[in-house]
């Protein structure tokens, strides 16, 4: 089976290029078990050292858009599942229209393309995002957003995300793909740098403390979070992969589960983990910019289709940053209470 990932680079798809490659196998909507053979890490970014050394990797570097049309790149003909991951984040969204319109719009429109031209119909699985549901006075969001609420995007990054999510559906209807998008939650704790996303400093608030770095969190602690961890979300994202058309059900995307916290109740359990000289690392200085963004976002979700799906949330996020702290020691310096 041959597999490609596009954002495979990012931290997200070389996770999934990891646990594809320790799984050994995928068994696409819902049929048999297959060897994965080869996964096609597109990206700008060069694959990470540990991925680019393995056999069954081949990356594929340079901007998406240009791969998309490049006649020569024949491993879209060849890709039994795709993994579209690849997108400009929030933050970069609202600064630079242009670029979120070809990293998220143009080009899940150039891949689709590709894929309906190739005549393969390969499982597509699209990365959307909680950014489709937006808070806004002249139409509020419900305390609960459930499997049928609406989505009402207040941002261009989520308004990019539910025209995907629009494409992928008509596609897979015509019969062009086999496409299901998933919406992701906040995912926190990411490790590495900080990105340009809205919500980057969901990570940042825990990774820089416990690297005994100062970082910012720009917004009221009663701020309200939906998030999962980097484990709950591959989960998500490789379970849309494997669901028979059955089981996953309406054309719609899928609400991923999520842990509902509040900003404070994050602090609290850095403070938990890791003591009192994490907390004082923690930059309280406001950003309204961040604030006009992440205060459209909702806090609280009611997934029951993904949960028949078998998927689950994360249950504490004291244990989310233990998760951390286990997967990346180097990057811990303050010490971990028990």
């Amino acid at each position: 089976m041959h597999i490609v990932i596009t954002g495979g680079a990012g931290f997200i798809g070389a996770r999934l290029a990891r646990t594809l490659l320790q799984r050994g196998t995928l068994a696409p909507a819902g049929g048999t078990a297959q060897p994965v053979t080869r996964i096609t890490l597109v990206d700008r970014a060069p694959a990470p050292a540990d991925l680019a050394a393995d056999p069954h990797i081949v990356a594929a570097t340079g901007d998406l858009n240009a791969q998309l049309a490049d006649p020569a790149a024949a491993f879209w003909s060849q890709a039994d599942v795709v993994f579209h991951l690849a997108a400009a984040v929030s933050g970069e969204c609202e600064a630079d229209f242009d670029l979120g319109m070809r990293s998220n719009f143009a080009a899940t429109h150039a891949l689709l393309e590709r894929l309906r031209a190739a005549g393969t119909t390969p499982v597509v699985v699209f990365s959307s995002s909680l950014a489709v549901f937006g808070d806004s006075p002249a139409q509020p969001l419900p305390p609960v957003i459930g499997d049928d609420t609406l989505p009402t995007p207040q941002t261009s990054y989520g308004i990019q995300k539910f025209i995907g999510e629009q494409l992928v559906a008509d596609y897979t209807r015509k019969g062009f793909v086999h496409g299901r998008s998933v919406r992701l939650m906040t995912v926190s704790v990411r490790p590495g740098r900080p990105n340009g996303a809205a919500s980057s400093f969901f990570s940042g608030m825990v990774r820089e403390p416990l690297a005994g770095v100062r970082a910012p969190c720009p917004v009221p602690d009663d701020t309200p979070v939906a998030l999962a961890s980097p484990a709950r979300t591959i989960e998500g994202i490789l379970r849309a992969a494997e669901a028979s058309d059955a089981d996953w059900g309406a054309r719609t995307a899928l609400n991923l589960p999520s842990l509902s916290t509040t900003v404070g109740e994050m602090a609290a359990a850095l403070g938990r983990v890791a003591g009192p000289e994490a907390l004082d690392l923690l930059d309280r200085t406001p950003d309204p910019a961040i604030m006009r963004i992440v205060k459209t976002w909702p806090g609280r979700f009611e997934t029951p289709r993904a949960r028949a799906l078998g998927l689950g949330s994360d249950t504490s996020f004291d244990d989310v940053i233990r998760d951390y702290v286990r997967e990346n020691p180097d990057a811990v310096k303050l010490a971990i209470r028990a």
